[in-house]
């Protein structure tokens, strides 16, 4: 009887069904794993060799032909047929074709249960560190842009109307802290990926005395798995490296919202660099902000993926986004002028609150005196900063000359000292902070 070429074909008779072939196939996406798939395969073989299950010559021969394997996947020479179902197949057969026989030694013991999971561990650890080295950047550019542009002032918005003054670094940082966490996240999930399941056969485990410690060791493992069922069947980490990106891109899709309306003719707050925008096809005068609209469509593409054709995917777009945002944040003109011009006395009514509560004026009922003045100032149709001492002594005795200082946009934002707040010594806190975090990440 003819051999199927497949891994799993000595129970199986005739042809699987053409289009259960293709169905079934996954070499269209894992090839991305060729390279990790080879490495497992040399580990796994030394370990075949102490358990005296390979000799020496059958090692080095297998040794060999992997790196053979190898050279022809690096070149793009290697070639692959219709039985090829998936990148673990490919690489076998290949390897037979090149040193014959000794080749079948290689799965003994080990299946294709424990092999795929730890080639998606050893693939999914090293997108990890890029996509880490990429984050940092971006956030170590947005801090250097904090750094730079921090006694820039502009609104501050809550429901897209204007709210507060605050520093255009305090925005900047707003966004920088909340990718810090999604940078620790991902460590953390690097930790928990940095697991090996090689030597857990297909559920019970490896009968042959094939020392794990030393496979861990060979694959620079930072733990071995616990319980072999569990090492070939749990995707955990899969699950927790898609909701990193997931909740990534939803930080990211924020700032790049805001960076679309700031660079819109009715805010003009900031400029895209002509590296990271289009034009139109019909309209000549416009400047269209796609680099931040793909990173905001892409986010969507992210949430919806699933399992190991995901990862690969994700990861590819995971390391476009963070680059291209990157370049965004390092090439973006900031309008100051007319950030300083969107500001607006309507804004201070906040602080007209905290003028009273200074005075001792329990806060509730500052504010409640605070939206009389606004209501006044809205009916006689002045901006706030326009009604008069007396008009606003009319609402509080309170009220004295000094109130003039409220009206001050630089004494606003100054005031906010507390850790955290848009004062120029909490966001130079904030600046330190962030690169101390950044500092620790890499150590």
């Amino acid at each position: 009887m003819a051999s199927s070429g497949k891994l799993w074909g000595g129970r199986f008779v005739g042809a699987v069904d053409p289009i259960m072939e293709k169905f079934n196939a996954s070499i269209a996406y894992d090839r991305h794993l060729w390279e990790v798939d080879v490495q497992g395969s040399k580990a796994y073989s030394r370990g075949l060799e102490k358990a005296g299950l390979l000799t020496k010559a059958e090692m080095d021969q297998i040794l060999h032909g992997l790196d053979k394997v190898a050279e022809e996947w690096a070149q793009g020479t290697f070639k692959l047929n219709s039985n090829d179902e998936d990148i673990h197949t490919a690489n076998e057969r290949r390897l037979k074709e090149l040193i014959g026989e000794t080749a079948g030694k290689l799965h003994t013991g080990r299946s294709r249960n424990d092999q795929v999971v730890t080639d998606l561990r050893l693939w999914m650890r090293q997108t990890c560190s890029t996509l880490s080295g990429l984050l940092w950047e971006l956030i170590r550019t947005m801090v250097d842009r904090a750094e730079a542009e921090r006694d820039v002032l502009f609104p501050g918005y809550t429901h897209l109307q204007r709210a507060q003054p605050i520093r255009w670094s305090h925005w900047i940082l707003s966004h920088a802290v909340a990718l810090t966490r999604d940078s620790e996240r991902l460590l953390e999930v690097r930790k928990r990926i940095n697991v090996l399941p090689l030597g857990s056969g297909a559920i019970a485990g490896n009968p042959l005395g094939v020392d794990r410690e030393l496979l861990r060791a060979e694959l620079n493992f930072g733990a071995i798995t616990l319980n072999s069922m569990d090492a070939t069947s749990e995707r955990d980490f899969v699950a927790e490296f898609l909701f990193w990106a997931s909740l990534c891109m939803t930080h990211l899709s924020r700032m790049a919202e805001d960076l679309i309306l700031y660079c819109t003719k009715e805010f003009s707050f900031v400029q895209l660099s002509d590296a990271y925008s289009t034009g139109s096809s019909l309209m000549p005068q416009k400047k269209n902000p796609d680099s931040l609209e793909l990173i905001r469509s892409k986010a969507g593409r992210v949430f919806g993926r699933e399992d190991k054709e995901a990862v690969f995917e994700v990861s590819d777009t995971m390391s476009a986004v963070l680059q291209v945002a990157t370049g965004v944040i390092s090439t973006l003109q900031i309008h100051q002028e007319n950030m300083g011009q969107a500001l607006s006395p309507d804004m201070l009514a906040t602080d007209l609150a905290y003028y009273l509560v200074r005075k001792g004026m329990p806060f509730r009922q500052a504010h409640e005196a605070s939206g009389k003045a606004v209501f006044m100032a809205e009916t006689k149709g002045v901006a706030l900063n326009q009604l008069s001492l007396q008009e606003l002594q009319t609402i509080s005795p309170l009220f004295s000359g000094d109130v003039s200082c409220v009206w001050d946009y630089g004494h606003s934002v100054e005031q906010y000292g507390a850790l955290g707040g848009t004062a120029r010594s909490s966001v130079d806190w904030q600046i330190r902070q962030v690169r101390a975090l950044l500092q620790a990440q890499q150590a």
